[in-house]
C-alpha cells in the first residue's frame, strides 16, 4: 500500500458523494484520474487489503434484521472458516480477536428468520457452533480507521 492508496482509504471513508458520477467527484479530490482510483480499489479489495467498500444502511429501518454473532474457531481452522464465513452475503463483517470467541462477524437480513437459517447454515458448513448475539440497544460511535 502506497501514500495514495492510504489517500484513498482515508478520503473514502466519510461523506461519499451522492452524484451521477461520485468517482469522478472523488478522483478530482485526490488530484488523480477516476480510471486510476478505480484500478487501485479493484486491486485493494483483490489483494484483500480492503475486504469490503461499499455503504453501510441501517437494516432495520429498512425492516431488516442484523445480529452479532461469535464462534470459537480452532486457530488451525481459522482461515477456512473465515473463507466460510466471509461466503455468506449476508456477512456484513467479520473480524479476528484475542478471545476465547475469536471469530466474530455481523449478520445482515431482512428477518429475524433469516438470521438463525444462515447462523445454523454457518454451523453446519464448519462443524462449529455460532453465538447469536442480537442487538438490545443502539449506541452511535463515529469510527475512522486512519490508513
Amino acid at each position: 500500500m502506497d501514500k495514495m492508496d492510504r489517500k484513498i482509504i482515508n478520503t473514502l471513508q466519510g461523506d461519499f458523494p451522492i452524484d451521477d458520477h461520485p468517482y469522478q467527484i472523488i478522483a478530482e479530490k485526490l488530484n488523480i484520474e477516476e480510471d486510476e482510483l478505480l484500478k487501485r480499489l479493484e486491486i485493494l479489495l483483490d489483494n484483500r487489503t480492503l475486504t469490503r467498500f461499499g455503504p453501510m444502511y441501517d437494516i432495520q429501518k429498512l425492516g431488516g434484521s442484523f445480529s452479532l454473532c461469535a464462534i470459537r474457531v480452532p486457530s488451525e481452522r481459522f482461515e477456512e472458516v473465515t473463507d466460510i464465513v466471509n461466503s455468506f452475503s449476508e456477512v456484513a463483517h467479520n473480524y479476528e480477536r484475542e478471545h476465547e470467541f475469536n471469530m466474530w462477524y455481523v449478520l445482515a437480513t431482512e428477518s429475524l428468520a433469516q438470521i438463525d437459517k444462515t447462523n445454523h447454515s454457518i454451523e453446519e458448513k464448519t462443524g462449529l457452533k455460532v453465538y447469536n448475539m442480537p442487538k438490545i440497544q443502539e449506541f452511535f460511535v463515529g469510527l475512522h480507521f486512519q490508513a
